[in-house]
């Protein structure tokens, strides 16, 4: 037997997955619309003559927020000026099939179009990165790079305010993923619907409530022209579980994605008082709003420019010593030993993704350092290159290029860098004989395809 409608007598042509209400197409056309509108106005989104940028990339989200964007302008004479705005990452067979949806849009809503990418702006494209990162990690670089992207191209077109496609799946996703990373900070802000009003442009997500599922019915009835092919980098990132879990979430309980957004919202508001937050700042290096002295985008462009793609991922305050950014004198006697201010190294110059001090003062290899095959394997793991000695903590080069442990002891050894001599062409660091001398060994011994850690004086692993 057909089933009517929840609020016309018609028959109905879906079951809404947000409340589970039958409703003809027409009459969710109505509720759909007026959810939305509702949320842009109780959160006074915008002001009148105001200048706003829609980030489209051509999916369904974009899609649709464009249509209702132009739609409820019209309707309810928000008074706005509206720019579409998109970013291209550089993808090929993704993005470029993408931004061609995304001009065609541009002429259907007769809204004009800004195209900024990632090889203007940054000098690299999501291909070229994922060739040095590999299929793990490459979702990092995109996300931070497309959010620096988006606040470049909203400068350039002078807009007020950028509008994003971000729904209520999104935010549920992004509220498991920093409950299961306990990152407080990101919890505090990922639930508002307003973002970025600290420096940056503001972003507003006016479907912060509104179910995935609902913007592909809407698309769907609605014929709208959208892109519906994955990310082919995707399928690797970590949202993905979150994602997987909330789906089987929501199958138990329709609910449970506005439950988790107002579960969020309550834990950001009784974050205890005395945890403490980052600071915002502005990137030393291009002035973009940051917590950091450098931003995350600055960090993962000079690991990609330098060679080291993986500078930028993980634990941020090994990437801030690789930088030089931190001056990390400890005091601890069990913590190892103490940088010398201004050292930049505290590896080897053979081994992967080594981050080498080149300032004068650093002493360098005299060139007689030479290493068997097997001992100079860059991908050799620390396991292999460690044995114990006493208590004394001695360095050995590998690779042959030089041998370099710049965790000096500042009371101890003088010099930022060991000296490298050659004993039988092989190479060993020499320093003071001394047990305070985390970098010292016994100068001329053969210690060829070791590296020996005493007691704690294990070196600083900067293999990112």
């Amino acid at each position: 037997m057909p089933v009517s409608c929840g609020l016309c007598e018609k028959r109905a042509m879906l079951k809404r997955p947000k409340t589970g209400g039958a409703l003809c197409k027409e009459c969710f056309f109505k509720v759909f619309e007026e959810e939305v509108h509702q949320t842009i106005t109780s959160a006074s989104l915008f002001k009148r003559g105001e200048t706003v940028a829609i980030a489209a990339s051509g999916g369904k989200d974009s899609t649709v927020l464009a249509h209702l964007m132009k739609l409820l302008n019209e309707r309810h004479n928000y008074g706005l000026t509206l720019f579409l705005l998109s970013v291209d990452e550089g993808i090929t067979g993704y993005r470029d099939d993408s931004l061609e949806t995304v001009k065609r849009n541009q002429q259907q809503y007769e809204l004009p179009l800004k195209v900024v990418s990632y090889k203007e702006l940054y000098g690299w494209t999501m291909d070229e990165i994922v060739r040095q990162i590999g299929l793990k990690n490459n979702c990092t670089f995109c996300g931070v790079f497309r959010r620096q992207a988006l606040d470049r191209g909203a400068m350039m077109l002078r807009v007020d305010k950028i509008v994003t496609g971000h729904n209520a799946d999104d935010v549920a996703e992004t509220v498991i993923m920093n409950v299961l990373r306990g990152d407080i900070a990101r919890l505090q802000r990922c639930t508002a619907i307003v973002t970025g009003t600290e420096g940056a442009i503001p972003r507003c997500k006016p479907f912060k409530y509104t179910y995935e599922k609902e913007i592909v019915m809407y698309a769907y009835f609605k014929k709208l022209d959208y892109f519906s092919t994955e990310c082919i980098y995707s399928p690797n990132a970590y949202r993905g579980h979150a994602r997987t879990y909330l789906k089987d979430l929501e199958s138990i309980r329709s609910t449970s994605i506005i439950d988790i957004i107002h579960s969020g919202e309550c834990m950001s508001v009784s974050v205890k008082k005395d945890v403490k937050m980052p600071t915002q700042g502005t990137c030393d290096r291009c002035g973009y709003i940051s917590s950091n002295e450098l931003c995350k985008a600055c960090v993962l462009l000079e690991g990609l420019n330098k060679g080291l793609p993986k500078l930028g991922i993980g634990k941020p305050h090994k990437a801030r010593m690789a930088l030089g950014l931190a001056n990390t004198t400890n005091t601890s006697t069990t913590s190892g030993s103490q940088r010398k201010e201004g050292c930049r190294s505290c590896s080897c110059r053979g081994r992967q993704n080594a981050v080498v001090n080149d300032s004068p003062e650093c002493k360098k290899d005299n060139g007689l350092s030479s290493l068997s095959k097997g001992d100079g394997d860059p991908t050799s793991t620390d396991s292999s290159m460690k044995k114990e000695v006493g208590s004394k903590s001695s360095t050995v080069g590998v690779g042959g290029d030089s041998v370099a442990a710049c965790s000096c002891n500042g009371g101890v050894q003088k010099e930022p860098c060991a000296d490298t001599v050659g004993a039988k062409g092989q190479s060993v660091l020499c320093g003071k004989d001394d047990e305070n001398t985390p970098c010292a060994c016994k100068k001329g011994k053969r210690q060829v395809g070791t590296r020996t850690t005493g007691d704690s004086r294990a070196m600083l692993d900067l293999d990112f």
